[in-house]
């Protein structure tokens, strides 16, 4: 049946406009536990009750609610986790995203969002002047803290995906390096790999005690401060770029760019990880969309197409650039070369 013979319905509309009924109940259920405790075996309402601390009532509610929205099952009142829920949400598993909540709805972001009709009007965020990234705003010390799991497999994946050569030394200059975990990731490759973090003071703190303890300390530099300020030094190999490009403007970004191409060795590459829609920028729906983030939340930043990171690339200096896709991810990889 096609679009125009569906009969008219108001749940898009519903569901859209009591969208922040689910991101309490996930917040509800993460300060719970709900989702650990079910994976220890309490699978009834009762059980959840007594090892959550909460009513029955309540907890019957609010499983059946999680198990509608897609991330619990339920048969025969037994409660039970899916795939997704068992990787990313139970606080055992080296995947748990339930801290990341500390950054995803912080007041910074939550109220970006609170008068939208304004932030389209501007053009702009509301929020302040530079809007979340903002000198040395201390949201970045959450997301350095909590957002780590989430980009362990991305990091991974980059790392496989450069091939450098292990009996060079490589220099590598990791730009708001926030947890760390990409430069780190490059550093566990070989120990003739060094990398230089760029980021705020308090933010790289983090990064340094997450080199420590994943045994690179020795070959890690902080390098603290704007990286549109700091003097990079140079004989840079390979570049990381991760969640960066996206809160600023093009010729904001070009500056950059430039700057970076010249404390590059030739031949050097630029890795960035962000979200790329497609030409429509209508899908993949969670890449496009991030531009709504970015207009809520920064002064001129935005979700770009590849054809305007290979452009950006370009005028900054680069020969060429070219995306690869990660699988099953929202976020994808561009590559640019000196």
């Amino acid at each position: 049946m096609s679009n125009q013979s569906a009969q008219p319905s108001p749940e898009l509309f519903f569901s859209t406009v009591n969208a922040f009924q689910h991101t309490e109940v996930m917040r509800g259920a993460i300060e719970l536990s709900v989702f650990t405790a079910i994976a220890e075996g309490n699978t009834t309402a009762k059980a959840l009750a007594a090892k959550c601390d909460a009513s029955e009532r309540g907890m019957r509610i609010l499983c059946d609610y999680l198990t509608i929205l897609g991330f619990l099952t339920k048969e025969s009142g037994q409660y039970g986790l899916t795939q997704d829920s068992a990787l990313f949400l139970d606080r055992r598993s080296p995947a748990y995203l339930g801290g990341t909540i500390e950054f995803l709805l912080a007041p910074l972001f939550a109220d970006a969002f609170k008068d939208m009709a304004a932030v389209v009007r501007k053009g702009s965020t509301l929020v302040s002047d530079d809007g979340s990234v903002s000198p040395e705003n201390p949201v970045w010390v959450r997301f350095a803290r909590v957002m780590m799991p989430l980009m362990v497999m991305p990091a991974q994946f980059i790392a496989q995906l450069i091939e450098v050569d292990k009996n060079r030394k490589i220099k590598v200059l990791d730009i708001a390096a926030s947890h760390g975990i990409f430069g780190i990731t490059f550093a566990q490759k070989s120990p003739n790999i060094e990398v230089v973090a760029v980021d705020w003071a308090p933010v790289l703190e983090v990064a340094r005690e997450n080199a420590q303890k994943f045994g690179v300390i020795d070959r890690y530099r902080l390098l603290p401060g704007s990286a549109f300020e700091v003097d990079f030094g140079g004989d840079y190999d390979l570049v990381l770029l991760t969640n960066f490009l996206h809160h600023f403007d093009v010729e904001t970004n070009e500056k950059l760019l430039k700057k970076i191409h010249a404390a590059m060795n030739e031949g050097g590459r630029v890795v960035t990880l962000d979200f790329v829609p497609n030409e429509d920028r209508v899908s993949p729906t969670m890449a496009a969309g991030f531009s709504m983030v970015m207009l809520a939340s920064t002064r001129a930043g935005d979700a770009y197409t590849f054809a305007e990171f290979e452009k950006m690339f370009s005028s900054a200096g680069f020969s060429r650039s070219e995306m690869h896709v990660m699988p099953h991810y929202t976020q994808q990889i561009v590559i640019s070369y000196k």
